[in-house]
């Protein structure tokens, strides 16, 4: 994947910025300024969901990064239904004023890419993992370690986007995909990680280390 400068502002949501915007301005023109607040309001609600700002990676190699911002809603020991395989699960939430921009947990290539239609239910639920719209990437991390980061669409998430194929390979940190308008983003890892979050811990992209190899 070609790595495009840093936008500050996710290029996800450039069109939809420039909608946004227009439209107040086009309220402003042609309306009393009191009738113009509101477009302003969504405007300005538009540009902050779209930021995109720079992240340091952590220089540990055993280190497995947060691959969103976010809440954690799930550590636990279940069955991956995408490598058919026990593993510890660990989920994101990210709800509309965190930064949606994903990033890949790992150094390692992508083995295989699942994309599943789906419902649109409140992403914070548990049944959101297997139910709703979702994307799923087999990283095989550098270590030979398996990882799953799963893209899960969420209660007015409508558009999953990923930009990587299979054959490439992801540094740890590299952004690889966005979720639009509120989500959750679940990683399948080896029973023999360390965890170093728990439940409703509040994470960041690339900053946090979820859990560690051994």
């Amino acid at each position: 994947m070609a790595h495009y400068p840093h936008p500050i502002i996710a290029r996800e949501g450039w069109l939809h910025i420039i909608i946004a915007f227009s439209a107040a301005i086009a309220a402003t023109v042609l309306m009393d300024w009191p009738w113009a607040i509101p477009f302003w309001i969504i405007a300005i609600f538009v540009l902050q969901f779209f930021r995109d700002p720079p992240r340091e990676v952590p220089s540990d190699p055993k280190a497995i990064l947060a691959p969103a911002d976010g809440r954690i809603v799930a550590v636990e020991k279940i069955q991956d239904p995408f490598l058919d395989r026990e593993a510890i699960k660990i989920s994101v939430f990210m709800n509309v004023f965190n930064v949606h921009s994903n990033r890949s947990p790992v150094d390692g290539e992508v083995r295989d890419k699942w994309y599943f239609p789906g419902k649109f239910i409140n992403a914070d639920l548990p049944k959101a993992s297997l139910e709703n719209e979702r994307n799923a990437l087999w990283i095989k991390a550098d270590n030979g370690a398996d990882v799953t980061c799963v893209q899960v669409a969420g209660l007015i998430a409508k558009r999953i986007i990923c930009h990587v194929a299979t054959g490439e390979h992801l540094n740890r940190g590299q952004r690889f995909g966005f979720i639009r308008f509120g989500s959750r983003v679940d990683v399948y890892l080896p029973l023999d990680t360390k965890v170093n979050v728990n439940i409703g811990d509040k994470v960041s992209a690339t900053l946090t280390v979820l859990a560690e190899f051994r």
